[in-house]
């Protein structure tokens, strides 16, 4: 079981650079998990792509409906105390800290192509790339 981030969520329903790779993670492991907070994450990168690249809206729609099947029942809500202190602890963004808080609570690791996080947070947050190669 991992927490997919939504660096890593978007490349496997958005085809891109990285999609290769993020669907090397699900053969690894299917089992993904994500705070609740990863549906407006990914909606607001869905409609980014939509204003700067041209995505199509029915492309955006599908992709939010799979997104969805893939997490339904494996979507939780870290605790708020948790999450800002983490935030207080490592200066990054509260949002970031959900889906820290989430790992550190299953025991999990959290996969990310965020540099900042994976500086923040090494022994939780780990590069995509990094996973794959243990």
């Amino acid at each position: 079981m991992i927490v997919a981030d939504t660096s890593v969520l978007v490349p496997f329903f958005i085809p891109g650079d990285r999609t290769e790779q993020v669907q090397k993670v699900m053969r690894k492991d299917s089992d993904w998990i994500a705070p609740r907070l990863w549906r407006s994450e990914f909606r607001n990168v869905l409609a980014t792509q939509m204003r700067v690249s041209g995505l199509a809206l029915k492309m955006a729609v599908q992709a939010m409906t799979e997104a969805e099947d893939l997490l339904r029942e494996r979507e939780f809500e870290p605790s708020s105390e948790t999450v800002l202190y983490l935030a207080n602890l490592s200066g990054t963004t509260a949002y970031d800290c959900e889906f820290i808080a989430l790992a550190q609570l299953f025991d999990i690791p959290l996969l990310t192509h965020d540099q900042k996080l994976i500086s923040a947070f090494p022994e939780t947050a780990l590069a995509v790339a990094s996973w794959l190669a243990s």
